[in-house]
């Protein structure tokens, strides 16, 4: 797959077929990854890769969490705007109504909304999960090269004819997934990835929010840009 069409048909996967990816895919992907960018060489991320019974034991107490204790955890940054305004916010609107749209979840059906949001903690049924921390006194540009490693991470997937939804809504439970997992204190989680090979009947799969056109977002500068 050539890079142009693995950056348009990369899409967040929100249903996963019940089919394994084994250790040598998963090590592919990464090692095509690592050669993301990084401001002077750092490479500030670090990886760890759950399936089998320690992805089933992650997902099974982060749910239980997210039930019974949600009020007794914190994402330890904020990811989202603590205060939306526009053109966020209608965007961030039609991103949600568009996909319980297409999940059929009415507006109001908080049971089917949560029900939804659990799915986050099985990785979507995904057989593998990706963890992706830095070490908590990284400034903000070692986050840029964490970004650029991500989306490596989902392109060198998608060349792959694999899937991937990257998900934030892991670190609200990153005292769970730490203890499981065993990290220092000093690593901060940024995000989980499923990864896996998407389920092609699930309608919610076919959901793609609507992209801005390319001069809504660029300014043009000097004569060589001009029409």
């Amino acid at each position: 797959m050539d890079v142009d069409t693995a950056l348009r048909t990369r899409g967040s996967t929100r249903a996963f077929l019940d089919r394994p990816v084994d250790r040598g895919q998963v090590a592919a992907i990464l090692d095509a990854a690592r050669f993301a960018p990084s401001g002077t060489n750092v490479q500030p991320w670090q990886v760890h890769v759950v399936s089998g019974a320690v992805r089933d034991q992650v997902a099974a107490e982060v749910r239980h969490a997210a039930v019974h204790e949600r009020d007794q955890h914190k994402a330890p940054f904020d990811f989202y705007p603590t205060t939306w305004r526009e053109p966020y916010l209608g965007r961030r609107r039609a991103c949600g109504w568009g996909l319980y749209t297409r999940l059929g979840i009415a507006k109001g059906d908080h049971a089917a909304g949560l029900a939804q949001e659990l799915r986050n903690y099985s990785f979507f049924d995904a057989p593998v999960g990706l963890f992706i921390f830095i070490d908590d006194d990284l400034p903000v540009g070692s986050w840029v090269d964490l970004g650029m490693f991500v989306q490596s991470v989902m392109l060198a997937a998608q060349g792959a004819g694999l899937a991937t939804c990257p998900q934030y809504s892991w670190t609200s439970f990153h005292r769970v997934v730490r203890r499981i997992l065993g990290t220092p204190d000093n690593l901060t989680l940024v995000c989980g990835i499923a990864l896996g090979h998407p389920d092609p009947a699930a309608a919610v799969n076919g959901f793609r929010p609507q992209r801005l056109a390319v001069d809504a977002f660029t300014t043009w500068h000097g004569p060589e840009a001009g029409t």
